[in-house]
């Protein structure tokens, strides 16, 4: 109980200055107060909060449980709403704050390595980047591959398409699983083959 009065008495601001948010590309689903799941994009996460991209926006000071890859479950209320998203707070005790530190550590330095775990083929940039998405619901947008593998492609769009929604990329088939600064990013239904890669992405 002490140590639940100790936090207390922490004014919020100082409590969001005592954790440094790390630039994070986690996918999950998180929960509002109504009982309504949305599929969500976490862009930065300290122990005590973090910041998601998600379609659907609470009140502040709504309680939201997410399940993050990586981390799993939190929990927390709203703090503030931003562009396509909103921020909150992480409730945890001492010992999960720092089992959670340990988890960004990790998730930093996974994205500044480029380990395996996070890019299973090399990305290339195709000699003819221009292309065309097919979307859900038929419509055709015209984009610019940022760059590509065999599982995967980054471009920049003027449209997002909703995460986990189902793209055709020229004529392959992939969802969309992270926004990017200048688009989106999607991961190939089926691995494609090198020698057909760059003709079936840019068919038309």
């Amino acid at each position: 109980m002490s140590l639940a009065h100790k936090k207390s008495s922490i004014p919020a601001a100082e409590e969001r200055r005592r954790f440094q948010r790390v630039k994070v590309h986690l996918l999950g689903r998180y929960m509002l107060p109504d009982r309504r799941e949305f599929p969500c994009q976490v862009i930065n996460m300290s122990p005590g909060g973090l910041a998601l991209l998600a379609p659907g926006i609470g009140n502040v000071g709504d309680r939201v449980i997410a399940y993050l890859d990586h981390i799993g479950r939190v929990e927390g209320k709203i703090t503030r709403i931003i562009d396509n998203g909103f921020a909150m707070t992480v409730a945890a005790t001492a010992r999960k704050r720092d089992k959670l530190a340990a988890q960004l550590t990790w998730l930093a330095n996974r994205d500044i390595l480029n380990l395996p775990e996070d890019r299973r083929h090399d990305r290339v940039v195709p000699r003819n980047p221009i292309a065309i998405i097919t979307l859900e619901d038929g419509t055709r947008m015209t984009c610019r591959i940022i760059d590509l593998s065999l599982s995967g492609a980054a471009v920049a769009a003027e449209h997002r398409p909703p995460l986990q929604s189902l793209v055709l990329l020229g004529r392959v088939q992939a969802r969309v699983v992270r926004n990017l600064e200048e688009g989106f990013a999607m991961e190939f239904i089926h691995e494609q083959l090198v020698e057909t890669l760059e003709e079936s992405v840019t068919a038309r």
